[in-house]
């Protein structure tokens, strides 16, 4: 099977996604496949569906994430001329022209909810309506779905229906990373060389022990994808067939460690709300600013009320090091022994202080990031997606969405 699909790797992770896809090909189980960008989770799909009696039969891949949500409806079930501006003529979609064979549907986690309710009915009883129509018709496909997202967690933030993901979730393969294989990283880069050499004509581009080491050591977040593009830049650039280690260091991008705080589990439970970075670095910030306001709450306090000075030795040596150093007005504040005495302050107004709170409101946060990415990438939505950890389509919802005009 791994000569017929062009598999390289002898990783036991690797043996059983691949043992689970061949057992799973003969019957029409929906399949879900996970794992990273990268990894190659379409040739899985392929995988299964060569292997299934519908191998004869249509297959289509398609990239949820990168159809406009206005039209992914239409794309997959059809629509009926006039059904909306620009409907000239009536239209099949892929679950009718592909009846009998196979969808995959990578990126399922980009579906919006009102295709995602459609699927669910297809997936559920073979019935589905043109977009504009009201005529049910019925269709005998296999979906075969894909996604690089926690489907669980999208489930928990309410941007996936649970029922969906449990009827997709029927056989689940996970496809692993390449850090989690390290002993197929020669085998693959090896196969990528010959490929290139064989191409253009060329000798291949040979790694040393150095070479072959450092190669596994790095964490490849590309996976598989990335690790090709490494071969192939090895191959067109270097001078020496035998790449040595120092060699290898010019072509591997320097890569820093994730220094993000990880949430510990709580109860036996991930905090599945904050798994996403950006979500984390937005609790750290309201944490922060809570102990900020309550460090100035008690600040003021200690200057109103002196005794409670001694309850909180280290405001009173804040207080001290402001008197010294920050302080434009000085502050005059007794030591513990005479703390019975009143505290002077030159500011006039310090039982005025208003404090003013910044919005902590994530939707206007979330909509000051989208301008600033545009602005950053010059109006270009792929790079300011890209910067900004989402999808185009994604991207394009939440312009409409906080009506940013760009």
């Amino acid at each position: 099977m791994k000569n017929r699909f062009g598999i390289i790797g002898n990783s036991p992770v690797l043996n059983y996604a691949l043992q689970v896809a061949a057992q799973v090909a003969n019957t029409d189980l929906t399949v879900l496949i996970a794992g990273e960008s990268g990894v190659g989770k379409e040739a899985f799909s392929h995988i299964i569906h060569s292997l299934s009696a519908r191998k004869h039969n249509p297959f289509i891949a398609v990239n949820c994430g990168a159809i406009p949500e206005g039209t992914i409806d239409s794309e997959l079930f059809g629509h009926e001329k006039g059904s909306f501006t620009g409907a000239v003529d009536s239209r099949k979609g892929y679950f009718e022209t592909v009846n009998g064979g196979t969808i995959f549907l990578d990126e399922i986690g980009e579906l919006p909810l009102g295709t995602q309710a459609r699927l669910l009915r297809v997936l559920e009883s073979g019935e589905f309506i043109r977009v504009g129509s009201s005529k049910v018709q019925k269709t005998d496909v296999r979906v075969i779905a894909a996604s690089n997202k926690d489907l669980l967690q999208l489930v928990h933030g309410g941007k996936f229906r649970e029922d969906l993901y449990y009827r997709l979730n029927t056989v689940p393969i996970r496809v692993p990373a390449l850090r989690d294989r390290k002993e197929d990283i020669p085998l693959l880069f090896r196969k990528f060389a010959v490929d290139f050499a064989e191409r253009y004509k060329t000798a291949p581009v040979q790694l040393d022990d150095e070479a072959r080491q450092k190669l596994m050591n790095y964490p490849f977040p590309g996976n598989v994808r990335e690790l090709k593009n490494i071969a192939e830049q090895i191959s067109v650039l270097s001078v020496d067939k035998l790449i040595t280690g120092r060699e290898a260091d010019k072509f591997l991008p320097e890569h820093t460690a994730n220094r993000l705080p990880v949430l510990a589990h709580v109860n036996g439970h991930e905090g599945h709300e904050f798994a996403n970075e950006r979500e984390i670095l937005y609790k750290l910030f309201f944490d922060m600013k809570r102990d900020v306001t309550e460090l100035k709450k008690l600040f003021f306090e200690v200057m109103q009320n002196p005794a409670l000075a001694n309850q909180h030795p280290a405001i009173l040596n804040e207080v001290k090091e402001l008197q010294t150093h920050e302080m434009p007005s000085p502050v005059l504040v007794t030591s513990s022994a005479a703390a019975a005495q009143p505290v002077m302050v030159h500011h006039n107004d310090i039982h005025e202080h208003e404090e003013v709170e910044e919005s902590l409101n994530i939707m206007e946060k979330e909509k000051e990031l989208i301008e600033r990415a545009l602005k950053k990438h010059r109006g270009k939505r792929k790079d300011a997606a890209i910067d900004l950890g989402i999808s185009e389509r994604t991207l394009y919802r939440k312009l409409k969405e906080y009506d940013i005009d760009q």
